[in-house]
């Protein structure tokens, strides 16, 4: 990673995901009652909590264990720590027009609001979208979980267990406390893995950490356990801080091949008005929207 790169990555950082980070005003907008087409699986009953490891069911597990990723890394020294690493995805490929809207739900204290509004214009639109889920925001949201998993115009990705930046020494982001060896980022990935493979009937193809942060024997241990670390090149939102406008004039710039990072959590904030009135103008440009899944093999 260049030290430009760095630089555009910091900047578009900055004070970037508030969204995740602490108690907001929001109120759960979780009203919206049972899904209207059939859920691909029972209701979701994680076993994260804010406080403890999810533990993985052996039929959902990946295929390496938590005892041998700990002997893999005791040892490794990051070198890195940001929002790149080995294995990182943070651009589409080049030369098209493409651009990835993500969002966050981030779940928690103060995170486990639904954006109502948002979700609905992107449906109306039929505009594409990656949903990065924690498993807090599905055990506070689980009608709406099954409802938004159950659409193709829905990707469904891995937002953690906990909502913790993704460390090997416990180094922390926006406040928030990084994990602290290998054995507790196996359980962050792994913890909401399971659900997800549980809840989708299939694992999850991309992973986000809390805070997008992660050192880069972290972002090894995700590609490890299956998945592509997806961090961002536009901050659309500033972590649900922005206002309408902000978010309307950070994503209409947004160039072809970006991977835009949002928030699902927070309908109090400006996104979904910031959102509604950048898609026409990208639209207009010639640019199309698409998951991650359709642009990154």
């Amino acid at each position: 990673m260049t030290t430009g790169r760095r630089a555009v990555l910091a900047t578009l950082a900055g004070g970037v995901l508030a969204g995740c980070a602490g108690p907001r005003s929001a109120t759960n907008g979780a009203t919206s009652g049972p899904p209207t087409v059939p859920a691909p699986n029972a209701t979701p009953t994680p076993n994260a909590t804010a406080d403890a490891p999810a533990s993985v069911p052996s039929a959902t597990a990946p295929a390496i264990s938590r005892a041998e990723i700990v002997a893999r890394y005791r040892h490794a020294v990051p070198h890195s720590w940001g929002f790149d690493g080995p294995g990182v995805v943070h651009a589409l490929p080049r030369g098209k027009r493409e651009i990835a809207l993500t969002f966050d739900a981030c779940g928690g204290r103060g995170g486990s609001g639904y954006d109502q509004a948002l979700i609905d214009f992107l449906r109306e639109r039929e505009v594409p979208a990656t949903l990065f889920i924690n498993s807090r925001w599905i055990e506070a949201n689980p009608s709406l979980f099954r409802r938004l998993a159950a659409e193709p115009l829905f990707e469904i990705a891995n937002h953690g267990t906990r909502h913790r930046p993704l460390s090997v020494t416990g180094r922390s982001a926006y406040g928030i406390p990084g994990t602290r060896d290998a054995g507790e980022v196996y359980d962050e990935i792994a913890g909401n893995r399971a659900e997800l493979t549980r809840l989708l009937g299939t694992p999850p193809r991309f992973f986000r950490s809390g805070t997008a942060y992660c050192d880069d024997v972290a972002a090894r241990i995700v590609t490890d356990l299956g998945e592509r670390f997806a961090s961002f090149s536009v901050n659309g939102d500033g972590g649900a801080t922005f206002t309408p406008e902000q978010v309307r004039t950070t994503v209409a710039s947004a160039p072809g091949g970006s991977i835009v990072i949002c928030h699902m959590n927070h309908p109090e904030g400006g996104t979904a008005q910031g959102i509604a009135a950048a898609v026409p103008k990208l639209l207009a440009r010639g640019h199309t929207f698409v998951r991650l899944s359709d642009a990154v093999h």
